[in-house]
């Protein structure tokens, strides 16, 4: 657990070093994150985390009535709701939202780091431990951080932070399947090549009936939904190789 809320801090420390030095005009430039400026994307993290203190605080029922709806037939989708929110807030303005962030990052360290990493608690899909909150907060940040970094022009080289990002795309690829109505043939193992050329192996504990290799970036990238498994040099062998490559995802949907 102190290894991943640990990278977790380095993923805020580089986001931090983005938002401090934006200027005023830079808060308006548009990310890969359709209808979505720097501010916005920003504005995401910070409601996000604060979730997630609530989440390990066991507090997040409440808000969750409200960020998704009456959770009945009518309800929002998840990115329908996360879209509201930051069009409830965006008006705030690019500084008192980065020094919200900033205090929702202290905020979301203290709490993981305080928590038990087996409870079971809430999230926006359903229950799942403070250690993999940890880990999924890590994600999309990666996440939000890389869609930032594009807007402003600026290149981050990948860490291998990274390997929580594809041991959780790789974890929770029986969710992406089932919450899409899809049957998974068999088990999936990833063979992939880490930032700086290590091997990281995720393997089931039985045979695995598909297998997809390459690179551990291109990996993840398409589990953020930020390029097209087409656009990449990954390889999948096995009868679930292209489905693992459309329906795996980083994030609850």
């Amino acid at each position: 657990m102190d290894a991943i809320i640990g990278d977790l801090a380095d993923q805020h420390a580089e986001l931090r070093s983005l938002v401090e030095r934006c200027t005023d005009d830079d808060w308006s430039r548009q990310t890969r994150c359709d209808g979505w400026d720097v501010a916005d994307v920003l504005l995401h993290l910070v409601q996000t985390d604060e979730l997630a203190v609530a989440s390990a605080r066991g507090d997040l029922d409440g808000y969750l009535d409200g960020f998704l709806g009456a959770r009945d037939e009518t309800s929002m989708t998840v990115d329908g709701a996360a879209a509201a929110q930051v069009e409830l807030e965006r008006a705030i303005g690019g500084t008192a939202i980065a020094a919200r962030w900033e205090e929702s990052s202290v905020a979301l360290q203290a709490e993981l780091r305080a928590g038990d990493p087996h409870r079971r608690v809430t999230w926006v899909a359903g229950q799942l431990s403070v250690r993999t909150l940890a880990t999924t907060r890590l994600a999309e940040t990666w996440i939000h951080a890389g869609d930032i970094a594009t807007a402003l022009g600026i290149d981050l080289a990948p860490t291998d932070r990274l390997y929580h990002v594809a041991r959780l795309a790789w974890r929770t690829l029986p969710y992406a399947f089932a919450h899409a109505g899809v049957a998974l043939s068999g088990p999936v193992a990833l063979d992939l090549v880490g930032p700086h050329g290590d091997r990281w192996l995720f393997a089931p504990d039985v045979p695995e009936t598909t297998t997809i290799r390459g690179s551990a970036l291109e990996f993840c990238a398409i589990a953020a939904r930020r390029v097209a498994p087409s656009q990449t040099s990954l390889v999948g062998e096995g009868p679930d190789a292209a489905m693992v490559l459309h329906l795996v995802r980083t994030y609850a949907q």
